[in-house]
Formats: structure tokens, sequence, C-alpha cells
């Protein structure tokens, strides 16, 4: 039987500390994570956050801008996987959490839709985890004269053709339900 988990990957404060360059519709995607998690909470459906790491930075360990977003913060409890590369599975224990967890299905939201999500979500079908995009709950920012809206919109498009099903905050909190 499937068991489905979300995967709130890298929505940490560093995020939404550019004011010259913030997410696309980065607060509609907070509000999308939130409906998410709050039905997910409600239902018993394990909540898995990915924080990323760097040696110095906005990611520095510990640093105020490494913090978790607060609006998304996680409860006391729910795991925490850290990690310093974009792929989510490299070199932590990520795979070890969602098979102590039982999951078979992820739900993959979060930042940024070029680099970790991109990374994670083709880690998650190579796990063999058939995952879902939530494709308004994953955000970027202008990047190499791409704008985000662009970047947002071209990942969905290559990540559902092969790597993952796209569904809309919509459509999964009606698959929670």
């Amino acid at each position: 039987m499937e068991k489905i988990g979300l995967l709130i990957i890298d929505m940490q404060v560093a995020m939404f500390s550019f004011e010259d360059n913030l997410p696309y519709q980065g607060e509609m995607v907070v509000n999308n994570i939130r409906k998410m998690f709050n039905l997910a909470r409600i239902k018993h459906v394990p909540l898995i956050y990915v924080q990323h790491n760097e040696q110095e930075g906005e990611f520095l360990r510990g640093s105020a801008t490494w913090q978790i977003f607060p609006a998304l913060a996680p409860l006391v409890g729910e795991p925490i996987v850290e990690k310093t590369t974009s792929d989510s599975f490299f070199r932590t224990d990520l795979q070890q959490q969602l098979s102590t967890l039982g999951i078979t299905r992820l739900i993959i939201m979060g930042m940024q839709s070029e680099f970790c999500v991109d990374a994670t979500t083709r880690s998650a079908k190579k796990h063999g985890y058939d995952p879902i995009l939530v494709s308004d709950a994953h955000s970027t920012m202008d990047n190499n004269g791409q704008t985000s809206k662009s970047i947002v919109n071209r990942q969905n498009r290559i990540l559902g053709q092969e790597f993952a099903e796209l569904m809309s905050t919509e459509e999964v909190l009606e698959l929670l339900k």
C-alpha cells in the first residue's frame, strides 16, 4: 500500500533575503505549502524538511538566514534532513528517514526549482519514489538572465515529462483528504 510523505526543500530565510530578487510568487508558494502541511498534519501524513548547509554565507549552519522560514517551521519531532548539495538524497540520511517512516511516494515542494527541487525530484524517481511535484509550490529567483517565472515553468515541463507527476496544490489537497 502506498504511503505518502511531504518533502519540503530548502524553505529557508535566505531564500527570501534578497529584496531585489525575491522568489517568483513567493507568498503564494509559502501559503500553498502551509495549506498542504496543515492538512498533512491533521491526516498524520509525514512531513520531512530539507535544510541546505554551506561553509559560509547565507546558508552557514546556525545563522539567522539558515533557519527554516518561520511561517513554515517544523514542529518538534518532524524530521529535518541537512544537506550540502542540490540532491537531498546525496550523503544525507533522507533515504533512511523515508524507510523508517514507511514512505513509498513523495510529494515534493520548495526551493529552488532549477537546483535542489530538480536534483531531488530526479533522485527521488531514481530511488523508486514515483514523485509528485507540486507545480505551484516550488519557486526560484531570476538567474543567469532568465526570469524566475520562465524557470519555474520550464522545470514543471521538464520534470513533469518523465521524472514526476505534476499536481497543483488543490489536487494534492484532494489526494490527502
